[in-house]
This record gives structure tokens, sequence and C-alpha cells, in this order.
């Protein structure tokens, strides 16, 4: 018997661009997921169902507007969606479709209620450091981004050739610079596509892209 679309992609598991949620009941909660999804690659909210797979369904049209104030509310630039609803063996699952964003950062309210930015990892949303932050307002700019290759970009290109990734304390200690111009460094060069992000022990490091 061929299983239902929803069926299939609950079957894939919680990752990068999928997430379940038995309820949702905090816009402001919920916000901080469509920041995360919008600033990395995009994904699905799938709503009704646990975190072990299990189809709960829905429990009212509540749902779809706590969704909606999340995104017209609580994030800025506001993360645009797509909700479909699924009837899967008796049961209502409100799948939500999140794409990947050009306007990066998309911002939502931490638990003190100060708008942060977040991205994807995994199965988890984690907050955007400043690195990111500054690539992200360089990769907007019409003008482009212009970097010199210096003493410290040869270093990091040649640590880079025989290590999987750097952070930014490894990259001053090794460039012999301090933590701004290394800012500026990593930030213009995840601007320019030669430098990509990715989390090694919960914290941001960089690698080349291959």
């Amino acid at each position: 018997m061929k299983k239902h679309p929803i069926e299939m992609l609950i079957s894939q598991g919680e990752h990068q661009q999928l997430d379940f949620k038995f309820e949702v009941s905090d816009s402001k909660k919920i916000a901080r997921t469509l920041s995360a999804f919008a600033n990395t690659d995009g994904g699905r909210l799938l709503i009704g169902v646990k975190d072990n797979g299990a189809i709960a369904g829905v429990r009212s049209e509540e749902e779809y507007y706590m969704i909606e104030a999340a995104s017209k509310m609580y994030t800025h630039p506001e993360v645009s969606f797509e909700a479909t609803r699924w009837e899967v063996n008796g049961r209502t699952v409100l799948e939500v479709y999140i794409p990947a964003s050009k306007d990066m950062p998309h911002l939502a309210p931490d638990k003190e209620d100060q708008y942060k930015a977040y991205i994807r990892v995994n199965d988890e949303n984690i907050l955007a450091n400043e690195i990111l932050m500054l690539s992200w307002k360089k990769k907007l700019k019409t003008e482009g981004t212009l970097l010199k290759i210096s003493r410290p970009v040869e270093k990091l290109f040649s640590y880079l050739d025989d290590h999987p990734h750097i952070n930014v304390n490894q990259f001053c200690k090794i460039g012999r610079i301090n933590y701004y111009t290394a800012r500026n460094i990593l930030s213009d060069l995840l601007a320019m596509d030669t430098l990509q992000y990715t989390i090694v022990d919960n914290h941001i490091v960089y690698r080349r892209i291959a």
C-alpha cells in the first residue's frame, strides 16, 4: 500500500529541513524556527506530529493563525510561508513550507524579547554569530565585496589545505591578527562564497567550499 506523502516525510525523521511540532502554542517561539529555516536552506514544519513521528493531528484552526502571527508580527523582515492541510488516517496535519531566503538575516525574538537571527543546524535552531550577520549584510551590497589577498588570508587558505575547518580564534592565532580583522576577513570570504560555515561541537566554524 502506497504511503501518504506526509508519512513519507515523517519517515525521514527530523533533520535540517524538517521539524515536527505536536502543537504551536507560542508565536514568538515558532518565529525562531521560521527565522532559522529562512536563514539556512529552507524547510518544512509538520504540525500535529510528535517528536517520535506519531501523528496526533492539529487541534483547531488556531495552529495556522499562530504561524501567521509568528510570520507577520515576530519575524523581521517577514518570513514568507505556504501552508497545506493534509488528512492522514483521519487526523489533520498542517504542513508549513518556508523557502530559503535571499533577504537574510531574518530576526525573531529570543526569550528576553531581543531580536536575533537563527540558523538551522541538523534538527536544532541556534543563534547566528556576528560573523554570519556581517557576511549576510555584505552579500546584499550591490557593489560587491573586494578582498585583498593579504598574508593572513594566505595563512588561512594554507591552514585549510591541511585541516577540515577553522574557528575565529584559531584564525587570529595563525594569522597573528585581532578578532575584528579576523571577523572582517571571514565575513568577506563567506559573502563571496569562498568559505561556508558548519557546526562542530555546537560551535560555528568555517571551511573551504568543495
